[in-house]
């Protein structure tokens, strides 16, 4: 098959074996989300799913990070002065149809995770089928330390991945849980060293792209039936709790002490 390139603003896909990587491509900003980031990588994904030349997507962050989760200078851009975030409309609008993009297609999507997977980037990793990461990469729940819940679907990718003891841990501490640990607990399926993840990345994407895909794609409706059969109703209670966290005085003081870089001082209101 011939092999492609396209780049948008903030995510780079390249297209070569039927295998479709998509760069996330914000590395200065370690890949944060914003605005154009979630329109680019939605855009990509659709075209993924659409196109018959596709037989299985990689997802990989370029630089240092996967994702380091939200763009904090994005946050409430468009809300009035005074006024909180409108993070309900952006969650449903913005971030629910990709993470619904990446469930509901019938081919199978790899996250290859070379450092930092925070917040709904951490989310993004799990949503995918598989996850490889490099030894140096980490998933990191880290809502709670600027004052807010699990959203982008992490409350129903990580218990579904590691039950509900490991997922209220990382959801209430907020600690990185380092690749290997990750594995051990079977939060991800492999590990490998950094210098091997591009590689071991493609080996496993070319297996899929020239395997069974209609099997996969079986496969895959059946484990969602299962799994993930209420996903779009934990999604809108996620984002319903969302809006409420950012009206909450904790979330004011978590992103001041973030762009700070001091302790948060919490009072529970």
């Amino acid at each position: 098959m011939s092999a492609s390139h396209t780049e948008l603003e903030t995510v780079n896909v390249r297209l070569a074996d039927g295998v479709a990587t998509v760069e996330l491509n914000r590395p200065e900003r370690l890949n944060a989300w914003n605005g154009q980031f979630g329109a680019d990588l939605l855009s990509a994904l659709r075209a993924a799913a659409a196109d018959d030349a596709v037989r299985a997507i990689v997802i990989t962050g370029s630089g240092r990070a996967f994702s380091s989760g939200a763009d904090l200078r994005d946050v409430g851009e468009d809300a009035e002065p005074g006024e909180r975030p409108d993070v309900y409309t952006v969650l449903t609008e913005r971030y629910h149809p990709i993470m619904e993009a990446i469930r509901e297609m019938g081919k199978p999507v790899v996250a290859s995770v070379n450092g930092a997977a925070a917040g709904i980037g951490c989310s993004l990793a799990l949503c995918c089928d598989l996850i490889i990461a490099a030894e140096s990469a980490y998933f990191l729940l880290a809502f709670v330390n600027i004052g807010l819940a699990p959203d982008g679907g992490s409350s129903v990718f990580v218990p579904a991945r590691i039950g509900m003891t490991r997922a209220i841990e990382m959801a209430m501490l907020g600690e990185r849980v380092a690749a290997t640990q990750a594995l051990d607990w079977g939060l991800i399926n492999r590990v490998v060293p950094d210098a091997d993840l591009a590689t071991e990345t493609s080996a496993l994407a070319t297996r899929l792209a020239s395997g069974p895909t209609r099997s996969y794609a079986a496969a895959k409706r059946q484990v969602n039936n299962w799994v993930y059969s209420r996903m779009a109703e934990q999604l809108e209670l996620e984002a319903r709790i969302q809006q409420e966290m950012v009206g909450s005085e904790d979330f004011v003081e978590g992103v001041s002490a973030f762009v700070q870089k001091r302790p948060a001082r919490f009072s529970g209101s």
